[in-house]
């Protein structure tokens, strides 16, 4: 079978994606809901749980032959990034059945610089929760019944400029079936968003103070968060920072409100040692308006994204689109 992107991967990303990086038309929808909160539950333990012993080894296979051992008639994959660069990459996912929804079960990655080019991996990609605990949780995050709960993530070597192969393998009902996929990959340095070890651009960031008040107009959560009372300027280099920038509300909230949420619970926990600074994204909260300056600066195009600095003001971690609270956490304890 060819390894080539069905048509209907397309449909499943936008699913996935819709609103990072332009405005939400409103719709709301959601894929099908699971038939059980038990049955998420187990199907997210089993997910969280992914080794690289639990899928088969390439033996000097390309990508083509590993995924002609596999059904590929089944889920897709919508990716959770769109900026890949020459190096080891961080390669969030969500693996999509059309007609039921987001699927739960032990993943792993492999890719290859074409479909006929050996295969590398499998790379294990554990489901990373997005379930915040109730106290943190917005009125547009994921809840417990929501099948939107994790999102899957794993670290991937591209080793050159051009298109890349990726093959996606999950085991669903005892059986194990791929979704391809395809990334562009540029140099290095190509992309000019702020990388672990750089410093950041100057910018300042909203807060209350400079919004008279008015947190509404600087954060489209509901309700508001309270990651709004320090500037960006004043505290960067002076002690470790974590800056988010989402929109909940304009964004597809299935990406955007969990983060928005999963901050607000690590805060916390870590807010004593990490300035959370959340940044919202549009103009007046105004697509059509355009990006808020931070984001121009940072060159930004895409939404979510998480920077978090060391106490020198260096880039300790970044990650685009949707992470949950172990990539969050990570991305924290780089910086102490």
């Amino acid at each position: 079978m060819a390894l080539r992107l069905p048509a209907a991967a397309v449909a499943a990303l936008a699913l996935l994606l819709a609103g990072c990086g332009a405005s939400d038309s409103g719709d709301r929808s959601r894929p099908p809901q699971a038939a059980s909160s038990a049955k998420l539950r187990a199907e997210l333990k089993g997910a969280t749980q992914s080794r690289a012993a639990d899928f088969p080894a390439t033996n000097g296979r390309s990508l083509q032959q590993v995924a002609d051992a596999l059904d590929l008639t089944g889920p897709q994959v919508g990716l959770a990034g769109s900026v890949f660069t020459v190096g080891d990459n961080r390669l969030a996912f969500g693996v999509i059945d059309p007609k039921s929804g987001f699927v739960y079960g032990k993943t792993a990655v492999y890719v290859a610089d074409s479909p006929g080019a050996k295969a590398r991996g499998p790379y294990a990609a554990p489901a990373d929760l997005l379930v915040t605990d109730p106290a943190f949780r917005s009125q547009t995050a994921a809840g417990e019944d929501d099948t939107f709960a994790a999102i899957y993530e794993t670290q991937v070597p591209l080793t050159r400029p051009g298109k890349t192969s990726v093959l996606v393998v999950t085991k669903v009902g005892g059986k194990l079936a791929g979704a391809p996929t395809q990334l562009t990959v540029v140099p290095a340095g190509r992309d000019r968003i702020p990388r672990p070890g750089e410093k950041p651009p100057a910018i300042t960031t909203d807060t209350i103070r400079s919004a008279n008040g008015d947190i509404e107009s600087i954060d489209t959560r509901v309700p508001p968060d309270d990651m709004h009372d320090t500037d960006f300027a004043d505290v960067i280099g002076k002690k470790p920072v974590a800056l988010l920038f989402a929109t909940p509300a304009l964004c597809a909230s299935r990406v955007c409100g969990p983060v928005v949420d999963i901050a607000a619970q690590l805060k916390s926990s870590y807010g004593d040692r990490v300035q959370f600074i959340h940044q919202e994204v549009y103009v007046d909260n105004d697509p059509a308006k355009g990006l808020r300056e931070p984001l121009r600066r940072f060159h930004l195009r895409t939404e979510p994204w998480l920077f978090v600095f060391d106490r020198s003001g260096r880039v300790a971690a970044r990650l685009e689109g949707s992470f949950g609270f172990d990539g969050f956490e990570r991305a924290l304890k780089s910086a102490l």
